[in-house]
């Protein structure tokens, strides 16, 4: 698994598209797709949405499933702890809960990438 963070509207998703040659119909947009998506495809974006829509849906995630069925999959994510901390309860629960799945996810993963203006650096590898 590759995890590639950073901050919204930063050039995460075309980063990875080229980074690690991959095309857009081989990805899934979290926001959209179908919950099985995120085990046949290559790269999911929008990884937070779909973390608020697991938990919006009342769904449990498993990154340990995920690592079983798709240990390949590139997680595209925005880093949502940085910033003024929400007001609405579910909001703070699933910033928090979305935090702390992309540090089990960066753990997991072979390689992190964080992504600022469209550059990459990587930050963790092998």
């Amino acid at each position: 698994m590759i995890l590639v963070v950073g901050g919204c509207f930063q050039g995460k998703k075309e980063y990875a598209f080229r980074q690690f040659g991959i095309r857009p119909e081989e990805a899934a947009d979290g926001a959209l797709c179908p919950p099985e998506a995120i085990f046949e495809t290559k790269m999911l974006y929008h990884f937070h949405e779909y973390i608020r829509r697991s938990m919006e849906e009342e769904r449990e995630f498993s990154l340990e499933e995920l690592l079983e069925k798709n240990p390949g999959v590139v997680l595209v994510t925005n880093e949502l702890g940085y910033g003024v901390v929400p007001a609405d309860r579910f909001d703070r629960e699933y910033r928090e809960k979305t935090g702390r799945i992309c540090c089990q996810a960066a753990q997991a993963a072979g390689e992190v990438h964080r992504v600022v203006c469209g550059l990459g650096t990587v930050i963790k590898h092998g």
